[in-house]
């Protein structure tokens, strides 16, 4: 039995695969230390399959790493030397290949060095986790467990937690937290079922899309177009996904349901077509041996045609009579129009629905304790907007289940077997107080998640009360009706995207007055949405085209007054950063005393994109940053600091995560990181009234900086020139880097010379202005508005 103060400090990972390499990267995004383990490798090196596993890691898209000097914290380990060494871990974790012999054989090796409180799991994605776990010696069998991550483990958020009948309970608790807050995961408890939920589902779901696209005649790209964002699904839709997660994965996760689920209503379709088994049969494995389902040829796009028996143009798109029908905003008229359709697109999207919903009815009891679960884990590990049930409860559950039984009645379904009784006598399957269980025959409430104050709701679920202190036009101070609350409100702007302009710098001043006013701090936090992608370009183009350029410098100034105020405060300003915090939005992170971030969250001063330099004080806040760390170093020279921030600002360099945004400067090192983006909140409140109780005190103004001045400005100036002579940047381009050098030096003074932080301020205000009235910058601005993108001139 754990102690009730077990702690996960340390980790190994049994296997250096690609799941392997991954879930041990993501415990170094965690900083926790981790020990990762595979065969020796033949030659010199017995080390070297582990080493070519890391630098993998450093190389993969998307990064499984959040910084990548992290990979040097992984510890590189082989089972004939360092079995040892298992004894100082925690948690071990088998990654190795879905082979129930390798795992039984690897397990009888591993057991006698584990210590007797660590718990064992396997991240085996289906095979049964009592059969693995009967492969333990018996006394160590009460902490065994599988704990099914999803690839990419960095940012797949579902974590499936599956006890073998003697794993203890206390035990999956405290793992269920170590997932949650320290690896930032969302757990579903689930059964032990081959392939548990999400992947039982999810690949059904895929199998269904493959039965309905020969039904109809359809195209693979067809589908794919079919089945993406139109329909609240990921962009890699159904077969970019299969190319994505790997044919032969895919058609291991087939051959278990096959073998293990004989009696299934569903069983005939548990089978591979053809034309899939002759693409593994041939190596063609998807995006890891690029080519699968899909081939890139040069720049051009190629998909298999089944009918061709080759690879043409992926071309193929959604009708306008089904873009009509999917553009409806009413779910339940959105599937009664697909239904009623006889475009074999709208039919196809009806079938994939339809046979989904009877699926997951049916199979509810066998599979998850309720619809939650099922829902969870779709959304969680499939990146679906909303998982099949509440899909199903948002279109209407009863009319719904009537044109289910027809279809059923009819033989349109793919599998004959009646709806459960408890379909007709529901109006849903979730509710206020939980969600419906088949096995219990019961509505279960929602596990609690004290640290998660707004987690991600279902249908029918109440959002959590929230009471208004005061509200301006684009800008809500509110605070929870809880201790924490009394003491620290919360401030989040109403503007689209959290875009900065004229009414949000108003709310902000007005909502940080109130704070030092009437309580212990205040935490800046978007309940929807991204902290802030910056300046509202929407409120300043019209001010731009008419040439009001005295207007553009006083909201250039309000802006810099509205850092300041976060700045110095009277009591602490949390900057609580999930996703962008782009350009102002990062400016007010930088000014921040404290900032809890989540490790998703992607940080930069990006105006150099729309031909800008940032003049809300980011670039006074580098320079000020730069003095002081020259002012600590040996050699007290800016440029050493400089150079670095200055590619950051002139390139307008966004970072891979929270810790990367770190490494950039662009947050302090005493920030916070926060693994699970939805605890943020929590953690944000918490500092502020710990700030609060230490008697914490705004910093005293910044005068007297040292700044590199000219000879800084030419030492900048030198990289640009040899870009520009190179063809790297244009004109414009170096005229927007070098006015960020200019700022970045406190202007063209002398070098050494000390200024004020108002100064830094105007110089960098001045510079704006000045690159506001260029005709190439406002042609930016208007390309960035009009398209999205960023205008290269």
């Amino acid at each position: 039995m754990t102690s009730s103060k077990f702690r996960i400090r340390r980790v190994a990972v049994l296997g250096a695969g690609v799941m392997g390499a991954q879930i041990a990267a993501h415990c170094a995004n965690a900083q926790v230390r981790v020990v990762l383990y595979d065969l020796p490798a033949a030659g010199p090196d017995p080390d070297a399959t582990v080493r070519r596993a890391l630098a993998g890691l450093r190389k993969l898209e998307p990064a499984p790493l959040a910084s990548t000097d992290l990979a040097s914290q992984i510890e590189i380990a082989h089972y004939d030397r360092d079995l040892a060494r298992l004894a100082e871990c925690d948690l071990v974790i088998e990654a190795i290949a879905e082979r129930m012999d390798w795992k039984q054989a690897l397990y009888a090796r591993v057991a006698p060095h584990l210590r007797d409180d660590a718990i064992f799991a396997t991240n085996t994605s289906g095979l049964s986790i009592n059969a693995l776990a009967a492969a333990c010696p018996e006394g160590m069998r009460h902490r065994f467990c599988g704990v099914h991550f999803f690839n990419p483990p960095r940012y797949m958020a579902l974590v499936e937690l599956i006890p073998a009948l003697g794993t203890d309970a206390a035990l999956l608790d405290r793992l269920e937290d170590f997932l949650t807050t320290t690896l930032g995961k969302n757990v579903v408890r689930a059964l032990d079922t081959p392939n548990f939920v999400a992947n039982r589902v999810g690949v059904f779901s895929m199998l269904a899309a493959m039965h309905h696209t020969t039904r109809l005649g359809l195209g693979f790209d067809e589908v794919d177009a079919l089945t993406g964002p139109l329909i609240g699904r990921p962009k890699s839709a159904t077969y970019r996904t299969a190319d994505v997660v790997g044919l032969d994965t895919l058609a291991h996760v087939v051959n278990t349901m096959t073998g293990q689920l004989a009696a299934d209503p569903w069983h005939r379709h548990y089978v591979l077509p053809a034309w899939l088994t002759a693409l593994v049969e041939r190596g063609a494995l998807g995006q890891k041996t690029r080519a699968g389902i899909y081939r890139k040829d040069g720049r051009q796009i190629k998909v298999l045609d089944v009918d061709l028996q080759d690879y043409r143009d992926a071309d193929r798109g959604v009708a306008d009579e089904v873009q009509a029908l999917l553009a409806e905003r009413d779910p339940a008229m959105k599937l009664a129009a697909l239904r009623a359709s006889t475009h074999p697109q709208a039919q196809f999207l009806w079938s994939i629905f339809r046979d989904i919903f009877h699926y997951v009815a049916v199979h509810l009891g066998d599979i998850a304790h309720n619809a939650r679960d099922i829902d969870c884990a779709m959304r969680w590990g499939f990146g679906w907007s909303a998982g099949p049930f509440e899909t199903w409860q948002g279109a209407g559950w009863q009319q719904v289940a009537e044109w289910l039984r027809e279809d059923i009645a009819e033989g349109h379904t793919m599998s004959a077997a009646p709806l459960p009784a408890w379909v007709t006598e529901r109006h849903g399957v979730h509710e206020a107080g939980g969600s419906w269980s088949a096995s219990a025959a019961a509505i279960e409430a929602r596990p609690p998640t004290p640290r998660q104050l707004f987690p991600q709701r279902l249908p029918g679920e109440s959002a959590r009360a929230t009471h208004t202190v005061w509200e301006g036009e684009e800008v809500r101070l509110w605070t929870l009706d809880d201790a924490d609350g009394e003491r620290v409100p919360v401030l989040s702007f109403k503007s689209r995207m959290s875009a900065v302009g004229p009414r949000v710098l108003e709310g902000l001043l007005e909502g940080i007055a109130r704070a030092e006013r009437d309580f212990d701090g205040l935490v800046i936090w978007q309940p929807d949405g991204p902290f802030s992608v910056g300046a509202n370009l929407k409120q300043i183009r019209p001010v731009l085209e008419a040439g009001d350029f005295v207007a553009l410098e006083r909201v250039v100034a309000d802006f810099q007054k509205a850092s300041l105020a976060i700045k110095y405060a009277q009591v602490p300003v949390i900057a609580a950063v999930r996703g962008l915090a782009l350009g102002g939005g990062c400016e007010f992170v930088m000014h921040s005393p404290r900032v809890v971030a989540a490790l998703e969250s992607y940080i930069g001063l990006v105006e150099a994109g729309v031909g800008l330099i940032p003049a809300g004080g980011g670039c006074k806040e580098f320079a000020i940053r730069s003095a002081r760390a020259a002012e600590a170093s040996a050699t007290r020279d800016p440029m050493n600091f400089l150079q670095s921030v200055f590619q950051t600002v002139a390139m307008a360099q966004v970072s891979r995560s929270a810790r990367h945004a770190q490494q950039l400067g662009l947050l302090k090192p005493d920030d916070l990181v926060v693994m699970h983006a939805d605890e943020v909140l929590h953690v944000a409140r918490r500092n502020a009234i710990a700030m609060a109780e230490s008697a914490w005190r705004p910093p005293l103004p910044a005068v007297d900086i040292p700044v590199a001045g000219r000879s800084g400005i030419a030492t900048l100036d030198m990289m640009l020139v040899n870009m520009r002579e190179g063809g790297q940047i244009s004109a414009h381009d170096y005229r927007v880097a070098h006015a960020a050098a200019v700022a970045l030096c406190g202007g063209e003074i002398d070098a050494g010379t000390r200024v004020s932080e108002q100064w830094l301020l105007d110089v960098e205000r001045a510079l704006f202005v000045d690159l506001l009235k260029t005709r190439d910058t406002q042609a930016r601005i208007a390309h960035m508005m009009d398209t999205g993108k960023p205008l290269r001139n």
